[in-house]
Order: structure tokens, then sequence, then C-alpha cells
């Protein structure tokens, strides 16, 4: 017998327990018409339970669900082209210390979400977790503005993304020509046609998707020991000292420890995504057991490829104030062009800037799932339209294409102002930081006080799970706090961190939703929830 979760001081409306029936029956037509695409009987009871219909396809196998989450998040990659704000506040000193307190304190936050994964494995994430463990009291309220949030996080994140690759190419080009003056409007058309490049793999390759990912995290490792290597073999070195004992406050900051910890931004996001597999459970085979091991092996393996990296690139920068000076825009493109010829040069780039391309693929593909399941569960507007998922391909072909409009337009604010640009990066950071915040203490509160009511999981951190969810806590706090700093002083209106007004104004907008329509119309997943 099946009963509504802490049916005690749960309020579900008549219509919200109808359309509960209603999933769960279609749950189980799905389950005998579409054998094939459901996956496991773990998966089928995961479904069940959280009330969810089956109609996205389960063509992710253990090992492509790894390769996914370990080319979306591309940790060395990333942290090889967006390092201009840790070069700047923290030198080669500052890079390496910050990079390894990150992947420590990271690590707390990635452990916390695996375990959530295994005991609710939906494409909702944050938001359905926050639904399932806050408080009867809070948890429609709490959800819906996580929800937005987190759709805020993965819609900035994969803006950037794009942002990136285009204008490496504008770098490359400068490469090249030297007399070439990068506009910003051309950048922003580079950026639109990666924005194609994306719509185009996730629409009509999804198919063969799982493939890419197994051979994408080939090209993954070689180009990353291509890298090392020719660091190492061809670049001017500078010597251990200077390395790990050189600090640089190129933000004009109080003090050289105020300067590291904002630089420590360049760190943290090359650290974020690797719960992007979680958003992909409806579609990974026995995804209660695979996702998690997927995001936490995705994480550290990552995280290690990325220190050797950080290492063999700082040792390789002859000076930071020439690699932030330098004309294409990227530290790492002054680097290769001191160790290599032109053709050296964008040779190295293109093996980078191959998986990153992907990478922007997966990670809107990602972002889209969050936002069609979202939208499933009545949280934004035009629900019907975006949740729609394609009968034919079983993807959400109309919340791939919304997410690609977004990046669009977020990315015409470049034209304007690559300050204000560059704060979407900050942004990313610190949504998804408050996604963290909310789900984390929520699961803290629900070991506490409640734990005779948690889902069972198959990705258990036992008996210092509770220890480990208070520090991934506590550090998710202290990163979202750095996140919202300018990058230098005095601060003007050209280098203000513009991120924490947009938080704030999409923090507010969520707000005004859920007073005019969410609190009417979003019940929030936990009301479809069922215990036997």
């Amino acid at each position: 017998m099946a009963s509504i979760h802490d049916n005690s001081t749960m309020q579900p409306a008549s219509k919200a327990l109808a359309m509960a029936s209603l999933q769960v029956e279609a749950g189980q037509r799905a389950t005998n018409t579409n054998a094939k695409h459901t996956g496991t009987v773990y998966d089928g009871h995961d479904m069940q339970r959280m009330g969810k219909v089956q109609e996205l396809k389960r063509n992710l196998r253990p090992l492509a669900a790894l390769s996914f989450a370990s080319v979306l998040q591309a940790t060395w990659e990333f942290i090889l082209i967006s390092n201009t704000q840790g070069l700047q506040n923290g030198g080669l000193a500052g890079m390496v210390w910050s990079y390894v307190w990150t992947f420590v304190g990271f690590g707390f936050i990635i452990a916390s979400l695996s375990e959530m994964a295994s005991m609710a494995p939906t494409s909702g994430g944050q938001y359905h977790w926050v639904s399932e463990f806050a408080s009867p009291r809070y948890q429609k309220f709490l959800s819906y503005i996580t929800g937005w949030m987190s759709v805020l996080a993965w819609q900035a994140g994969s803006a950037s993304g794009s942002f990136l690759t285009g204008t490496i190419i504008q770098g490359l080009i400068s490469v090249r020509d030297p007399e070439y003056n990068p506009e910003r409007w051309q950048g922003t058309l580079f950026v639109f046609a990666m924005i194609v490049v994306i719509y185009f793999f996730n629409v009509y390759a999804a198919d063969m998707m799982p493939l890419f990912n197994n051979l994408l995290m080939i090209l993954h490792i070689l180009s990353w020991t291509v890298v090392v290597i020719v660091l190492w073999a061809m670049a001017p070195h500078q010597s251990a000292k200077a390395v790990f004992t050189e600090w640089t406050n190129g933000g004009g900051w109080s003090s050289m420890a105020l300067s590291a910890l904002i630089g420590q931004i360049s760190a943290i996001y090359a650290s974020l995504s690797s719960d992007a597999t979680a958003h992909m459970s409806e579609e990974v085979k026995d995804a209660g057991r695979y996702v998690p091991i997927a995001i936490a092996w995705g994480y550290f393996s990552n995280g290690i490829m990325a220190i050797v990296v950080v290492i063999s690139f700082l040792f390789a920068i002859p000076s930071v104030e020439d690699a932030l000076a330098d004309a294409t825009g990227f530290p790492f493109i002054y680097v290769f062009k001191n160790a290599t010829s032109v053709a050296g040069v964008n040779g190295l780039t293109a093996i980078i800037l191959i998986p990153v391309i992907f990478s922007n693929i997966l990670f809107n593909a990602s972002t889209s799932r969050q936002t069609f399941a979202f939208a499933r569960d009545k949280g934004l507007p035009f629900a019907r339209w975006i949740a729609k998922v394609d009968p034919k391909r079983k993807i959400p072909v109309n919340a791939i294409a919304l997410s690609c409009l977004i990046s669009c337009l977020l990315s015409l604010i470049n034209i304007g102002s690559l300050t204000a640009f560059n704060a979407i990066i900050s942004l990313n950071v610190a949504a998804l930081m408050y996604t963290y915040i909310i789900s984390i203490s929520c699961i803290i509160y629900r070991k506490i006080w409640h734990p005779d009511t948690l889902p069972p999981r198959r990705w258990d951190l036992g008996r210092w799970g509770l220890t480990v969810n208070i520090v991934g806590l506590l550090y998710c706090i202290f990163a979202l706090f750095w996140a919202l700093w300018p990058s230098e002083t005095p601060v003007t209106v050209n280098n203000f961190n513009w991120s924490v007004v947009i938080f704030g104004g999409v923090l507010a907008l969520s707000l005004v939703m859920y007073a005019v329509k969410g609190r009417r119309e979003y019940y929030g997943p936990v009301v479809i929830v069922r215990r036997d």
C-alpha cells in the first residue's frame, strides 16, 4: 500500500493527487510498452516511487555515464582557458593553492550530491531533492525558488562555455594575424556558431551521443597527455620557489590573502558541473547506482588531472604580467606561443578546443533536462510546451531549443560590455552554490530529525555522511560569498561584478512568480512521491 511521503503535515491538493495517479499509471503503461528504454527493475521502482513517467530513452550505460561526467566537466581544460582572474588575484602560488583547497572543499559537495542522486535519481536534481527532504512546512516554497535558481545556474553556465570557445577562436585568429583587432560583435557571432553546433548534436545526433561520450573520453585523456608533455618538454620554466611561493595582488586589494580568496573563482568555475549527470538520471541505466559513481569518479579523476595541468602550466609562464596582457586575451595561448611555433599554438589549442566544444554540447543536454524537469512539475511559464518530449526521438527538443535561445540572448550582453558578460561566470558559480546550500541543508535536516523517512540508497556515505554534508554546506557558503566579489579595486561601473545584480534580480523574479503563480500551480515533486 502506497502513501504520500510525509503525509502527516503535507497538504497535497486534490489536483496534485490526481496528477500523481495519472503519472504513475502512465509510467506503468510506459514500462509495459517500451521496456527496451526503461532501464532496470531498480530504475522502474525509482520512477514509480517518484511518480514520474519514463518518457526519455535510458541509453547511457555505466561507461557512457562516466564519460559524460568527465567530458562535460572538463576540469583541466577549463582551468587552463579561464584562469585570468586567478592569475590576476593570487598569481602563480595563488593558482596552485586555491585549486588545491577548492578541490578538497568541493569534494565534500560532490559526495553529498552523489548520495542524494542515489536516493532520488531524477532529472530535476536539486529542486526535487529539496522538495523531498525539506521540512514539510517549507518544501513547496524552497523547492520552487531552488528550481528557478538551478535553471539560472545551468543556463548561465551553458552561455559562458559557448562564449569561451567563441572567443578562443578569435584569439587564434590574432595569433595568425597580429594586425587583427578582435571585435566583441565578432566574438558573439562565433558564439552563435557554437550554439548552432550544440543544437544540431543534441537533437539530430542524440542517439549517437553515448558512443561520442566514450570516444571523447579517450580524446580528453590523450589531449591532457599531449599538453602536459609539451609544457614540460618545450616551454621555458619558472623555479619551483616561484610557482609555490610567489603571490600576486594584481587587483589592488588591501591584502594578499583577500586577493587570493577573490582569485579562487577560477578554480571554483573549473570544478563546477560535476553533478550534471544527475540531470541525465532518467537516461542512465541503473541510475541509482551508476549516476553517483559517475559524479564522484568524474570529479576526482578530473581534479587529479587538473592539478597536474595547473602545476605544468604555471611552471611554463615566464611572466604573469605578460600573460595577462597578451593580445589574445588568454594566458594559456601566451604560454603556447612561448613554447611552440604558430602552427604548434593552433594544434595545441585545437586539441583543447574540441573537448571543450563537446563539453558545451553535453552541458546543454544537462541544462535542457533540468529545465524540462522543472517545467514538468509546473515550475516555469509555458510549462506544457517546455516539458514536451519528442515522441520519435524521446528527448525534450523544446527545452533544448529554449536553452540554446537563452545562450544566444545572454551572449548579446558581450556586445555592450565584456565586464557584464564575464559576470555570467560568477553568476553560474553563485546560483549553483545557492542550490547546493539549500539541498544539502535539507538532507542534513532529514538525517538529524527524520532519518527514518529517507529513501534507500545504493551509494551511501555511511556513518560519516552527516559530517561530510556539514563540511560540504560550509564550503558552499564560503564559495558563494567570494563568487560575488569584483576582480579589482577601486570598484567602478566597468569592473563591478554584476552577477550579484543578476542573481538578486532572478531571486526577486522567482519570489514574484511564486506569489503570482507558483503558490497556486506548483506543488513540488514530493506530493507525488510514494512510499511502500
